[in-house]
């Protein structure tokens, strides 16, 4: 790789860690205002004055918020994402397990999505203007328009309750045989594909499509060459970059906005065990599942800039 290109990566990955730092700070910050008492929350209303002032010393609830920050902020630099309030488990050693099940609802659903949008999305721009474009653009914008918790229960509804065919409720545990657990996810895989499919099939057809109005197109057409050798030997290359961008971008979704699709199907995974210690009040674990979720958001975007980089050369030299 040439140095122009290097310097761009590292661009790109500072960039990504300065922004994780910031994205701490608001995580940190954002927990810090929420209304009510950690201590009180944790103790309950009949709690004694004595007890309260005792546990927030413990917890250091009394140094100033940014003592607390940079005593949270070493700890995840050196792998502790502290202690759960409401459990006393270590974070670390509990998310390790969610973490895992959220990674493969997310694999299983990106491995379905992915090559199926880019499929659709190349039939689009073959068949443009004529009934299968207008098939695949017409559902791929109903799609589009129904959120994902509605998409969940029509699925709960029709295949697990009318025709009961997959389990409405997604349990999984370590040592589950590997067809008993795809048959688990079933549901919440299929409710995430139909989420992402629509968005990276539009968008690589209108990736596609801008490619298809420049001049070495044309001089394709010209020399005879059928519109799929054209699209496959000319446009799909030249259109990867921003089909890998928005490829990424999507994925990030499935590992982040799984929350509403693992609360619906009371899925085991990290999205389930954030909204469990949000309504307990549980800060160190809220704030260690945003960290986490932000980490993976922005890490998948600096592999999608970096990818767009290499596969790109107008992108491998500074303007």
């Amino acid at each position: 790789m040439s140095s122009p290109i290097l310097k761009l990566i590292a661009q790109r990955v500072a960039l990504g860690l300065l922004l994780l730092l910031a994205v701490s700070v608001l995580i940190f910050a954002g927990t810090q205002i929420l209304p009510g008492d950690v201590a009180q929350s944790i103790l309950g209303q009949s709690a004694t004055p004595q007890a309260l002032a005792n546990l927030r010393e413990e917890l250091g609830l009394n140094d100033p918020a940014i003592v607390r920050y940079f005593r949270w902020l070493g700890g995840i630099l050196t792998g502790d994402l502290g202690t759960a309030l409401s459990s006393r488990q270590d974070i670390a050693t509990a998310i390790g397990g969610r973490l895992w099940n959220t990674l493969f609802l997310a694999f299983w659903a990106a491995i379905v999505s992915v090559p199926l949008a880019i499929l659709l999305g190349l039939l689009a721009v073959r068949y443009r203007n004529g009934w299968i474009d207008k098939t695949i653009s017409g559902l791929a914008l109903a799609s589009t328009s129904l959120p994902e918790f509605f998409v969940g229960y029509l699925l709960v509804y029709f295949f697990a309750v009318k025709w009961q065919i997959f389990p409405g409720i997604s349990t999984v545990y370590d040592g589950m045989p590997f067809l008993e657990r795809m048959k688990a996810i079933a549901l919440p895989a299929t409710a995430l594909t139909l989420v992402v499919l629509a968005h990276m099939m539009r968008m690589t057809r209108a990736a596609i499509l801008n490619v298809m109005q420049s001049a070495y197109i044309e001089t394709a057409e010209l020399k005879g060459l059928s519109p799929f050798d054209i699209i496959r030997k000319h446009a799909f290359p030249n259109a990867i970059a921003p089909i890998i961008n928005v490829v990424m971008l999507n994925l990030a979704f499935l590992i982040v906005g799984v929350v509403v699709i693992e609360v619906i199907f009371v899925y085991p995974g990290m999205g389930q065990y954030l909204v469990d210690h949000v309504a307990k009040r549980d800060v160190p674990v809220v704030q260690a599942v945003g960290l986490i979720f932000a980490a993976v958001y922005i890490g998948l975007n600096i592999i999608a800039d970096i990818a767009a980089i290499v596969a790109n050369p107008r992108l491998r030299h500074p303007k």
